[in-house]
Formats: C-alpha cells, structure tokens, sequence
C-alpha cells in the first residue's frame, strides 16, 4: 500500500508543481535531506509527523521517500519555488481526494480526510479549483496555518460560510459548489 501511496503523492506533487507554475529559482542551493525532512514535519502536529511518510521532488521532478513512515500520513516539504510556506501532510483519504482534484476527476464518496498546513499555504483561489494567479474575479485569499476537511458529506459544509471572499481567520468552506469543496480551518 506505501507503493501506491507514494505513487499517488508523486502525481499530486508533480502535478501541483506544474499547476503552479513554480520554477526552482537558478543558483540557489538544494535544501539537504535533513532540511527537507524538517519542512516537512512542520506541516502536521508533531505526533502526526514523527511517525509519517517524508517524500520529497528531487531535480528532476521525480518524487522520492526521505524517510518510510508508520502511520497513514505522508508529509512534503516547503516547495522554494513558491510564493508562500507550503508544507503539507495529509492521511491516506486526503491524498485520494487530492489526486482527483490534480486529475480533474471526481474525488472518492465517502472517505472523509484531513489535510495539515500548520505553516501556512501558497496564496489561492477561493472559487476556482484550477486558478494559477490572481485575476479578476477569482477572488484570491491569503491564508495562514489551518488544516482541512475534505470528502465530507454536503451537509457538513452547510454550517460554514460559503462566500467567495471569507474572513479567512475563522472556518469557511472553500472551492465551494465545485466537486473540491472542503472546509479550511485557521488555527491561528
């Protein structure tokens, strides 16, 4: 089951990097295993991130495990590329729900995950799963250290705000009326 799931991680991390439009700055110095492993457990409370799968991309855009884990987490690393931190770690659900999205099929019914950004994310749309930069009308957020709830049942979201420009300092639901809807949670 590791092999799947790092298989997937690979397509979602690839594909993100891609989406992004991200491009390792020239002449900076490759971050060691150690400081990649660092990043990355800051993405999740330490519980979670001691004992989670490490992957990282490396040069050539190809994902590699850092460190096997014993739970069903896996974390990633800062990317340099971006804009803003973005360590993330997710369960195995999480990761399913988050392959779909990058593939642009329908995520799993029924397999509500969680997804850790305790250093904060990459500055996104709001209302468009797929928004690369800031236009008019894409209603772009900032947003801080939260974690995620995805896959969960229409209802669940139902009891948070909906809005396309939300006070991103309390829960509110994002991506909302697109089959990526999630609940983002600050916890700062």
């Amino acid at each position: 089951m590791r092999t799947k799931n790092s298989m997937n991680w690979f397509a979602l991390a690839a594909t993100m990097l891609v989406v992004m439009g991200t491009v390792q700055a020239a002449g900076k110095k490759a971050p060691t295993d150690a400081q990649l492993i660092k990043s990355a457990m800051r993405a999740a409370p330490a519980h979670v991130a001691k004992d989670a799968t490490i992957v990282a991309m490396d040069a050539n855009g190809k994902m590699r495990t850092l460190r096997q884990g014993t739970n069903d987490f896996t974390c990633m690393p800062d990317s340099p590329a971006t804009p803003g931190p973005d360590p993330m770690c997710m369960d195995r659900n999480a990761l399913e729900w988050a392959n779909a999205w990058m593939a642009h099929q329908h995520p799993p019914v029924g397999k509500l995950g969680l997804m850790y950004m305790l250093e904060g994310g990459t500055d996104a749309s709001n209302t468009d799963p797929y928004a690369t930069k800031p236009e008019s009308g894409n209603h772009w957020i900032r947003t801080g250290p939260h974690f995620m709830i995805v896959g969960a049942d229409p209802a669940f979201y139902a009891n948070y705000p909906h809005g396309a420009d939300p006070d991103t300092a309390a829960p509110y639901v994002m991506w909302a009326d697109t089959p990526y809807v999630h609940l983002m949670a600050p916890i700062r």
